[in-house]
C-alpha cells in the first residue's frame, strides 16, 4: 500500500515538473478616449475630397421581345404545316435600367468603373455629386479580362482622384468605400483591409483583389476604395453572397491595375498585353521537395514556336523573377507578364535542377487564350495501379480527345493504389516524364526506366488542364 502512494506521489511531482512561460503584453499600456468632452471622432477630412471625384452612373439597355418566336415561326416546316398562313408577331421594345458608380481620373471628363456596369449599354447616364445634371457618357474602351472600363462625358473643370500605390497596402489598413448603393444616392462605408493579392475568385481573367469587409452593395460596383488619406486604393468590384446583400467579404481591383488598364484604354482604346506561350501552376507540396526555392510559377506546358521556347524554357522548370520582380506563385506571374506591352524584352530568373539561371524573352502579343492497343484491352504499366492505352484515331474518336494532344490515356485506376495516392485520376493524358515527351506506352516505359531510381514529375493532361504529379 506504502508502495503505490510513493509511485503517485512520484508520478504527481514528474508531471508538475513541466514549466510553460506565457508571453505578455507590457502592462504600462496607454489607453485614449474616445468620448473625451466636446470631441467627436470623425473621418469626415479623410473622406471628403475624395467623394467629390464619385460619380452615379445609370445604364438603359434595349431589348426587343418575340424574336426568337417570330423565327420559330418562319420556320419553313411550321409556314408549310400551317398553311403559310403563320402571322408575324409585332416587335416590342424592352428597356432595362441598372446603376452603378465610377471615379474621375481626369478633370475633362474621363471616368473609370467596372466593365460590367456599362457593358451592353444603350445608353449611359452620369450624375456628379451634389449636381442635379445628367451628363451622357460614351465608351472609351473596355476590358472584359479585368472587369474595366473607361467611359467619357464633356464636361471640363471636374475633380479627381488622387491615386495611392496599392503595393503599399496592409491587412488592417482603415478603408472607406464610396459609391451609390441600391441607388439611394452617394454613400460612405468603412472598414478594413481583410486581405491582399485574393485570386482564383472566379470573377475576373487576371485577379489580385483587395478583399474588405467595408459594405460593398448593388450599385457599389465602379465605385472609390479609399485609404484613411483618401487615396484611391482599389475600384470595387464585388461582393461575396448567397443573398446578394453585403457579408462582410468585397473585393475591389488595385489601383496600380486600374491605372495601368485606365491609362491603356483612354490612350489607345484596347489593352495589348505581352504573351510568353506557356502554361502554369504552383507548387505543391511534393513538388517543393525537388526545388530549393519553395516560391514561384512552375511551367507545366510551352508553347511551340513561342518566346518561352524561344528563350530556352522548359517544361518544369520554376520561374522566379520577371526584371528582377520576385514572383511567388502562378498567378502573379500571369499579372506580370500581361502589364507588360508586347515586343518588350524581359528578364527571367528561374531555376532548373535546383541551379538558378536567367534567360531573355522577347514578349509576342496576346491574340484576344508499346503496341497499340484495341479500345477494349489496355496494357498495365510498371506504375502500381494504372491500366493504360496508346492515343489513336479511334480511340481519340472514342474518348474525344483533341487533336493536339499527344501522349498515354490513363483507361482505370485501382482503387488505393499507389497510382491513385499519387493522384492519377481515370481519363488523365499522359504527356511528359521529365524532360521526355510520352507518344506511346514505349516512351513511357523508357522514361520510367531512365528515371528509376529518382523522383520524376509527371506532366498530364486533366480536361484539357495541365498538372504536374510527382512519382517516386
Amino acid at each position: 500500500m506504502n508502495k503505490i502512494i510513493f509511485i503517485s506521489i512520484m508520478a504527481s511531482i514528474s508531471l508538475s515538473a513541466a514549466t510553460i512561460e506565457i508571453a505578455q503584453m507590457p502592462k504600462d499600456s496607454q489607453r485614449i478616449e474616445a468620448t473625451a468632452p466636446n470631441v467627436i471622432l470623425s473621418y469626415n477630412n479623410a473622406i471628403k475630397d475624395a467623394k467629390k471625384s464619385v460619380v452615379n452612373i445609370a445604364t438603359t439597355k434595349k431589348s426587343k421581345q418575340n424574336d426568337q418566336l417570330n423565327e420559330l415561326m418562319q420556320n419553313p416546316f411550321f409556314k408549310e404545316f400551317f398553311g403559310n398562313k403563320m402571322p408575324e408577331l409585332k416587335q416590342q421594345e424592352r428597356k432595362s435600367h441598372s446603376l452603378g458608380s465610377g471615379v474621375i481620373i481626369s478633370s475633362n471628363g474621363y471616368i473609370v468603373t467596372n466593365n460590367h456596369v456599362v457593358e451592353g449599354a444603350d445608353e449611359i447616364v452620369v450624375t456628379l455629386p451634389d449636381d442635379e445634371k445628367e451628363y451622357k457618357a460614351k465608351i472609351i474602351g473596355q476590358d472584359s479580362k479585368t472587369d474595366l472600363a473607361v467611359v467619357k462625358i464633356e464636361a471640363k473643370d471636374l475633380h479627381v482622384t488622387k491615386f495611392g500605390d496599392s503595393s503599399n497596402l496592409q491587412e488592417g489598413d482603415v478603408v472607406f468605400a464610396i459609391g451609390n448603393p441600391f441607388g439611394v444616392g452617394e454613400t460612405i462605408t468603412h472598414g478594413i483591409i481583410s486581405a491582399l493579392n485574393k485570386n482564383n475568385v472566379g470573377l475576373n481573367q487576371y485577379e489580385n483583389f483587395i478583399q474588405t469587409d467595408a459594405s460593398i452593395n448593388p450599385g457599389n460596383s465602379g465605385g472609390a476604395l479609399v485609404d484613411s488619406r483618401g487615396a484611391l486604393i482599389g475600384i470595387n468590384s464585388a461582393i461575396l453572397s448567397k443573398s446578394g446583400g453585403n457579408n462582410g467579404i468585397g473585393f475591389a481591383i488595385p489601383s496600380n491595375m486600374v491605372q495601368k488598364i485606365a491609362t491603356s484604354l483612354v490612350e489607345a482604346g484596347k489593352i495589348d498585353r505581352g504573351f510568353m506561350g506557356v502554361s502554369i501552376a504552383d507548387l505543391t507540396n511534393d513538388l517543393k521537395e525537388l526545388y530549393e526555392n519553395k516560391q514561384g510559377a512552375l511551367i507545366l506546358m510551352i508553347e511551340k514556336n513561342s518566346p518561352a521556347e524561344k528563350g530556352g524554357l522548359q517544361v518544369s522548370d520554376l520561374i522566379l523573377e520577371i526584371d528582377g520582380v520576385k514572383i511567388k506563385n502562378a498567378n502573379e506571374l500571369k499579372n506580370t507578364v500581361a502589364a507588360i506591352a508586347p515586343d518588350k524584352t524581359i528578364a527571367i530568373t528561374y531555376e532548373r535542377d535546383k541551379k538558378v539561371k536567367t534567360t531573355k524573352v522577347k514578349l509576342a502579343k496576346m491574340a484576344g487564350d508499346e503496341v497499340v492497343v484495341s479500345d477494349e484491352k489496355s496494357t498495365v504499366t510498371p506504375i502500381e495501379g494504372l491500366s493504360l492505352l496508346e492515343i489513336n484515331d479511334k480511340t481519340r474518336a472514342q474518348y474525344q480527345i483533341p487533336k493536339e494532344i499527344e501522349g498515354v490515356l490513363i483507361l482505370d485506376v485501382t482503387d488505393n493504389s499507389k497510382a491513385e495516392k499519387m493522384g492519377f485520376k481515370e481519363g488523365d493524358v499522359i504527356i511528359q516524364v521529365e524532360q521526355i515527351r510520352i507518344s506511346s506506352l514505349k516512351d513511357l516505359n523508357n522514361a520510367l526506366k531512365e528515371y528509376k531510381n529518382s523522383k520524376k514529375r509527371v506532366i498530364i493532361n486533366r480536361q484539357n488542364y495541365r498538372a504536374i504529379l510527382v512519382m517516386p
